[in-house]
């Protein structure tokens, strides 16, 4: 039996990065397969070099429920012994997006995810450390359903000046793992094989889109769940 895990991904800065090196950092237009495991692995508390095939095999998609602004930063730093200055570095964020995700793979594994996700072992970031969510991360687990079912199903959570603004018409976009035995509409190299800091490794995935109409959200109050809380508590 497969169950499916959606998170929300919003806050001020988002970096979703899957082929910057160097002093240039980009990010793509919505959160890497790679990004969000790393997240799950994060709050599962495994280490760099831990095995990360069985959350590989999860299938992936992202809803772009609200897709910011691209922003572009300079950053520079210097060496803590010599004091020598580094190249300086270019980088790239979303300012203001917000998308949901969702992973499908085997229930057991995806309420051990959960349960993860609701006390985490390092705090999740966006993609980057300097990027912490700005909302709850919980969106709970759809059981028996698909991913794209349970992504076209969740309510619309773009924030409300952004609802007001833009045209409920419009469907939202979606990416999605490929289906076995159908043709990708693009590829990307974001499958972690190793977050290895020595020799990080990473697979192609191939990516299918597609839209959905936006569901207006009802009047349930979001999950309560908040996991930078206890930083906020003595």
């Amino acid at each position: 039996m497969t169950s499916v895990l959606l998170l929300r991904l919003a806050g001020p800065l988002q970096a979703w990065g899957s082929a910057g090196r160097f002093a240039r950092r980009t990010t793509e237009n919505a959160p890497t397969k790679s990004g969000v495991l790393g997240l799950l692995a994060a709050a599962d508390g495994r280490e760099r070099d831990a095995d990360l095939s069985d959350l590989a095999a999860l299938r992936f998609g992202v809803r772009v429920d609200q897709p910011g602004t691209r922003l572009r930063d300079f950053q520079t730093a210097h060496h803590a012994d010599s004091g020598k200055a580094m190249p300086l570095s270019e980088r790239f964020y979303l300012a203001d997006a917000v998308f949901v995700a969702g992973l499908e793979g085997d229930s057991s594994f995806v309420d051990a995810l959960h349960t993860a996700l609701l006390t985490p072992a390092f705090l999740p970031y966006l993609g980057r450390r300097s990027c912490p969510p700005a909302e709850p991360l919980d969106l709970g687990v759809r059981r028996d359903t698909d991913l794209l079912t349970a992504l076209r199903d969740e309510p619309w959570h773009a924030s409300d000046w952004y609802r007001h603004r833009r045209d409920a018409e419009r469907p939202l976009e979606i990416f999605l793992d490929n289906a076995p035995g159908e043709p990708p509409h693009f590829t990307l190299r974001d499958t972690p094989l190793s977050f290895d800091p020595r020799h990080r490794r990473y697979d192609l995935r191939a990516v299918t889109t597609t839209s959905v109409d936006p569901q207006r959200p009802g009047h349930e109050p979001p999950p309560s769940h908040d996991p930078t809380a206890a930083l906020r508590t003595s």
